[in-house]
C-alpha cells in the first residue's frame, strides 16, 4: 500500500481503524473516515455514542486504543498541531471571577500571534454582553457566547465543539449559529459540531458524521448522502417488505395504519404506486438512529485516503 504526502490544507480529520476502550467497553471502534478541510460538520448520534470522546481525542486530551488520527497534517496536540485547533467542552470551562474582558485577555496572552480581538468582540458584542460583568454573574447561554468568543479569538484551523448550544433557547441558538457560521466562512475554518439537536444543524453543516455504538454509521457530503437515499410512502395492507423494495437497500421501513414509510438507499427506479421524495437530514439520522442493524454508508469524500495519516497510535 503506497504512503500517500498528507497535506493539512485538504484534510483537517483522517481516522483509520479509530478505537478507544473504557473499563466498561468500547466508546469508540473500528472508526475510519476522511472530514476535508474547510466544511462544517456535524457529528451526531445518541448520548454514549463516542461523540465527545472522538472530540477529545482531535484536541489531544486523550490516547486511541488503536488506531490512528490525524489532525491538520499531524498528530493530536503535536506543538505544531495544538496551536491551531481550539475545543470547547461540554463544561464550558471559564473562570467565574473574571470579567469578560479579562477572559478575552487572557485567551490574547495565551495564544499570542494568533488572537484575533475584533472576531472576540464581535461574538460577544452580538449577543448584547457587557465586558465588564463577571463570567459567574451570566446565564448558561451568555456563557456559552463568551466561551464561543474564546475559542474563535484562537483563530483555528479546526474548530471542536462539543454540544455548543444546549443551553440556548430557539432563537438565540438560532442568532448564535448565524454568527458562528459567518466567522468560519470568512476565514475558511473547518468547524466539528457534535449535537443531539438536529434542528440547529439543518441548513447549518455541509458534512455528516454519524456514530453508534462506537461506529461510523453515516459519512460525507450532507448532499451526497441525502440523494443517496429515498424516503418512499404509500398505502399497503400485506405483511412483510413489499416485493417492488427487493432491488434496493433497505435502511427502515414503518407502517402506520394502511400506510407504509420507507428510508431506502435506492439500485435504480422504485416501481410500483410508491411516492418518493429526498428525506430531510432530521429523516435521514433519525431512520439510521432506529435502524441499528442498517448497513453503514461512508461517502467518497469521507473515505481514508491509500496509505495511514501521520498520527502515533
Amino acid at each position: 500500500m503506497t504512503d500517500l504526502t498528507y497535506l493539512p490544507d485538504r484534510t483537517a480529520l483522517e481516522a483509520v481503524g479509530l478505537g478507544v476502550k473504557h473499563r466498561r467497553g468500547w466508546a469508540l471502534r473500528d472508526c475510519s473516515f476522511r472530514l476535508p478541510a474547510g466544511r462544517v460538520c456535524a457529528l451526531v448520534g445518541p448520548n454514549g455514542a463516542g461523540k465527545s470522546t472522538l472530540l477529545a481525542l482531535a484536541a489531544g486530551l486523550r490516547r486511541p486504543t488503536r488506531g490512528r488520527l490525524g489532525v491538520l497534517g499531524g498528530a493530536p496536540g503535536d506543538p505544531g498541531v495544538r496551536p491551531r485547533v481550539a475545543y470547547l467542552a461540554q463544561d464550558r470551562p471559564l473562570y467565574p471571577n473574571l470579567t469578560v474582558a479579562d477572559t478575552l485577555r487572557m485567551g490574547r496572552e495565551l495564544n499570542p500571534g494568533r488572537w484575533d480581538q475584533a472576531a472576540a468582540e464581535r461574538l460577544v458584542r452580538s449577543g448584547n454582553l457587557s465586558t465588564s460583568a463577571r463570567v459567574g454573574s451570566l446565564s448558561g447561554g451568555q456563557r456559552t457566547r463568551v466561551a464561543l468568543a474564546l475559542a474563535f479569538g484562537k483563530r483555528p484551523e479546526l474548530l471542536l465543539l462539543d454540544e455548543p448550544m444546549g443551553d440556548l433557547d430557539r432563537l438565540v441558538r438560532h442568532e448564535t449559529a448565524a454568527a458562528l457560521m459567518a466567522e468560519a466562512a470568512e476565514h475558511s475554518t473547518t468547524v466539528v459540531m457534535a449535537s443531539h439537536v438536529l434542528a440547529e444543524l439543518d441548513g447549518v453543516c455541509d458534512y455528516l458524521l454519524l456514530i453508534a455504538d462506537g461506529r461510523v454509521r453515516l459519512a460525507g457530503e450532507v448532499e451526497d448522502l441525502l440523494s443517496a437515499h429515498r424516503l418512499v410512502m404509500g398505502r399497503y395492507e400485506d405483511a412483510g417488505t413489499p416485493r417492488e423494495f427487493a432491488p434496493h437497500t433497505i435502511v427502515e421501513a414503518r407502517t402506520t395504519g394502511r400506510q407504509l414509510t420507507a428510508l431506502i438507499r435506492p439500485d435504480g427506479p422504485v416501481r410500483g404506486h410508491w411516492e418518493t421524495a429526498e428525506p430531510s437530514l432530521e429523516e435521514l439520522v433519525l431512520a439510521h438512529l432506529r435502524a441499528s442493524g442498517a448497513p453503514a454508508l461512508v461517502a467518497p469524500s469521507a473515505e481514508p485516503r491509500e496509505g495511514s495519516p501521520k498520527a502515533a497510535a
